[in-house]
């Protein structure tokens, strides 16, 4: 058979291999003992795993914006990508969330809160609460996320009225083992344990055992006359404890249902109805361990839209978060250790935050703004990511398409400046990190006004990256149906209008605004459109390397206060002032800021060079640009204008040319014909006119 296709064999074999070797196996508490003493970490509590699942798949510090970026996050390493984030508002937002967790892990207060995730629908709070279980089901698979729990065992042998279906009885809360220890030798245990942990936290473990395994100890305890070597050699064994949310273990998500039907028993477990005839009401056996804080129990709570519960409902996490227990009705606290997670939207939360009888609730949440992400570029790349994952027709996806609809969203969510030196348009482009040492623009102040002015957080408002996602969706179905090869910005554009007032999430009130917005959008898409034209038009990159080398060459003699060599006459020379200020002027440098700039650029190829790399004007952003435009003055006499504005005068080899140049940032062949016919025609005008 041929060896690249799949066989059973194979498929069993590797999934076998993807096992922890020790899933199957028991061990005795004797064995659990000693290992703990050779790796203290598999004794960690809930918030102490998950910390350190974080740093365990990878970290990057970003030292300007003072965040670590983790890598199941920034790069999803377990899907190839497929799941990563974008945008610094929101590894700032996961930054914060996992401070929360290991502040948790130090025992420093949030342990005992609720981590609540607040922010807009679509802004990607849930899929970062899914992609934290999903890696936390990972990590307990691996040797360094390892957990154990433990069985009762030969239960029948010793208590006479148990249920022979319960001779062996799993730890209903899958507690850690260490709690069948006595308090008193438990710590002793855990102090040995602390003096050979490599961590930044302690090792602490007060819980009480639950009360079903409680009784089985007292009464094993009373059978060997207090020998509790006896009862844990003859009646545990330890088990390998896999966190799996289709099993609900380790794992929890928890939804509100109907308001009038909800119940706590959903939270803290019920009575087991079957076991009442065998074992009578009142007996911890006939309790059923089913309530989704008991299934969560060592590991993740995750409540979805948890605002939207009752408030009596809520009372529930009063308990299970200062406290850490839970309160079954008519049963004893129950000790529970786990990251209570919540997920809600604005509405709600503005609810309950005005709601005097809900203070002692708010008082136990810490709250994480998931606000929407702020850069369009950040959010252009969520959009590929979507076509990336998904069946894309065959289909070209135009220059400046997802950028334009990034900014449309990001436009719709960001505070209008309060500057009038700063437009919206601006702010928004300097959000994209589009901003030119030396100019008067501090993004820092910007993000502090808008806080300021938001009503709770900028980018908690606007228009829904799944609004976007849906109408380029929409967008490319209709252009595959209109055989149209391509996909662009325009043809974007016109979905946003047809749609806008459609959708649900977009309030009446804004139409007005959103639709001003689209017309930016459009005008700045023109303006890109047009350099793109111009580029095909006039663009040489053996010329611009040649001018960006001579204007390096003359920058840096004026810096030295030296002469350079003419390239005519080979006589030494002053730099070229005219030269140098006909390249800064494209950029609209000032006379009085030209040294600021000439001594950035000298800066920026000093440094390249210290590190090796050769001088290249295309990898300045700035030079780059004032290189194009320059260029672009010098050739554009050259050009036919005319025959860009009338069909009749077109030449088809020049056509061809200027097609296949555009093809070159990008373009099809018949995208390139559309932006020629819809900027072209721009730039022939201007330049006549002139």
């Amino acid at each position: 058979m041929n060896g690249d296709i799949e066989t059973l064999e194979k498929l069993s074999s590797d999934y076998k291999e993807s096992m922890p070797a020790d899933l199957r196996e028991t061990k005795s508490f004797d064995w659990y003992l000693a290992e703990t003493y050779e790796d203290p970490k598999i004794t960690r509590n809930a918030h102490q795993r998950v910390a350190d699942m974080f740093d365990y798949y990878g970290t990057t510090y970003d030292e300007t914006e003072g965040v670590v970026e983790y890598q199941l996050a920034s790069e999803d390493p377990l899907n190839d990508g497929e799941n990563t984030f974008y945008g610094k508002v929101i590894h700032q937002s996961i930054h914060e969330f996992v401070n929360k967790v290991k502040s948790g892990a130090r025992r420093l207060g949030p342990e005992r809160r609720i981590k609540l995730l607040l922010g807009p629908v679509g802004s990607g709070k849930s899929h970062f609460d899914k992609q934290v279980r999903q890696y936390f089901e990972d990590y307990t698979l691996r040797e360094e996320g390892r957990m154990y729990t433990f069985r009762w065992t030969n239960l029948c042998d010793v208590i006479k009225d148990q249920d022979p279906a319960d001779d062996t009885v799993r730890s209903p809360m899958n507690q850690d083992p260490l709690v069948l220890l006595p308090r008193e030798q438990r710590q002793r245990v855990i102090d040995d344990l602390n003096e050979r942990l490599e961590a930044p936290y302690t090792i602490q473990n007060e819980q009480a055992l639950d009360p079903e395994s409680e009784f089985y100890m007292d009464k094993l305890l009373a059978y060997y006359d207090d020998d509790l070597q006896q009862v844990l050699e003859n009646h545990i064994e330890i088990i390998r404890f896999i966190a799996d949310e289709n099993k609900r273990q380790g794992l929890e998500t928890f939804e509100p249902k109907d308001k009038k039907n909800q119940d706590e028993t959903e939270l803290t477990g019920d009575v087991n109805y079957s076991k009442i005839a065998i074992y009578g009401e009142s007996d911890p056996r006939a309790f059923d361990y089913s309530g989704a804080f008991c299934n969560a129990n060592r590991g993740i709570f995750s409540g979805e839209e948890l605002l939207k519960l009752q408030r009596e409902f809520l009372y529930d996490f009063l308990h299970a978060t200062q406290e850490q227990t839970i309160k079954p009705k008519n049963n004893p606290r129950i000790d529970i250790d786990q990251v209570i997670v919540g997920r809600t939207n604005m509405p709600e939360y503005k609810d309950k935050k005005g709601d005097e009888k809900m203070e002692a609730f708010n008082d136990r949440t810490k709250r994480i703004d998931f606000p929407y992400v702020l850069s369009y570029e950040d959010e252009a790349s969520i959009y590929q990511k979507m076509l990336n994952n998904a069946d894309v027709p065959d289909i070209n996806v135009e220059p400046h398409t997802l950028e334009m609809a990034g900014l449309f969203g990001v436009l719709t969510r960001i505070e209008e400046p309060d500057t009038e030196t700063v437009g919206l348009l601006t702010k928004a482009k300097a959000y994209n990190g589009e901003i030119d040492e030396g100019d008067d623009i501090d993004v820092k102040k910007l993000r502090e006004e808008a806080a300021a002015k938001a009503e709770i957080g900028e980018g908690m408002v606007g228009i829904s990256p799944r609004f976007i996602g849906d109408e380029i969706a929409e967008a490319i179905m209709d252009s595959k149906h209109r055989s149209r090869g391509f996909l662009s910005p325009l043809t974007v554009f016109n979905f946003f209008e047809e749609n806008l007032e459609h959708h649900g999430s977009v309030p009446e009130e804004n139409f007005e605004t959103y639709y001003r917005y689209l017309e930016t959008v459009r005008e700045e898409y023109r303006e890109r459109a047009i350099e793109d034209v111009r580029h095909a038009l006039a663009y040489d990159l053996d010329e611009i390397q040649r001018q960006g080398e001579k204007y390096m060459d003359h920058v840096m003699a004026y810096i030295d206060d030296d002469t350079i060599e003419d390239e005519l006459t080979g006589r030494e020379q002053e730099p070229d002032e005219t030269f140098l200020r006909s390249v800064e002027e494209k950029l609209d440098i000032p006379e009085d800021r030209k040294e600021d700039f000439r001594q950035e650029v000298s800066n920026w190829v000093s440094r390249r060079a210290r590190e090796g790399e050769a001088f290249n004007p295309q990898d300045n952003e700035r030079l780059r640009r004032a290189l194009e435009r320059k260029l672009w003055e010098d050739k554009k006499h050259n050009i036919n204008f005319s025959a860009l504005v009338s069909a009749n005068e077109f030449d088809d080899d020049e056509r061809s040319s200027w097609i296949d140049a555009l093809i070159e940032q990008g373009y099809s062949e018949e995208g390139a014909k559309e932006v020629l016919e819809f900027a072209g025609a721009e730039v022939a005008k201007a330049e006549i006119e002139d």
